[in-house]
């Protein structure tokens, strides 16, 4: 989903993995091999890493009759999350797919957004434009801007965002290409420094 992001993320999260890396580690199967995770506590820090991503986790209900997007083309589903006393974050990615038309679906996630503010609709050509995070301490204020749209604002994806940059939820919904009904995306960003809880 995402195609651009602060590579600041994934340098900290490998980091704190290389430091924690004896800690205690539990990397859970189900039977079927589809919900992978890996959970690691140590006195640095917690991180959970797996393909369990989903609506809820995403802090959104899913669209009525959706079904997982499991294309070849498609990741894993990404729940990801980490938490130290400097500083945390999570990043829950979902892809879904329905046999209704895009603008019932959007039209159901714009209202089911509203509980987090003011739902900004965006257009763009591809998923996941234009949405990033940073957790950069030494600037207080990014975390403190507004959502946007960038680019020409043009493109058959449609960008459903509310919040801030440093805690954001985003639904992206276009059209299934050669089919009826539509593909979306629930995606949940969220990061901090010192201050609060993931």
């Amino acid at each position: 989903m995402f195609r651009r992001f602060s590579r600041s993320i994934f340098v900290v999260a490998f980091g704190v993995v290389l430091a924690i890396g004896v800690c205690s580690a539990q990397d859970q199967k189900s039977d079927s091999d589809q919900n992978k995770h890996l959970d690691i506590q140590s006195s640095a820090g917690d991180l959970h890493l797996g393909n369990d991503g989903d609506a809820r986790k995403a802090g959104l209900p899913l669209y009525p009759g959706a079904r997982p997007r499991r294309d070849k083309d498609d990741s894993d589903p990404v729940n990801l999350g980490l938490l130290t006393e400097a500083f945390g974050f999570k990043i829950v990615v979902a892809k879904y797919e329905s046999d209704d038309a895009a603008d019932k679906v959007i039209a159901y996630y714009r209202d089911k957004l509203k509980k987090y503010g003011r739902v900004l609709e965006c257009h763009t050509r591809e998923h996941g434009g234009d949405t990033h995070a940073d957790i950069d301490d030494k600037d207080s204020d990014s975390r403190k801007k507004e959502l946007k749209c960038d680019g020409d604002n043009t493109g058959p994806v449609t960008e459903l965002k509310v919040g801030r940059e440093d805690n954001q939820h985003v639904v992206a919904i276009e059209p299934r290409d050669g089919h009826a009904g539509s593909t979306f995306a629930l995606v949940y960003v969220y990061t901090r420094g010192k201050q609060g809880d993931i």
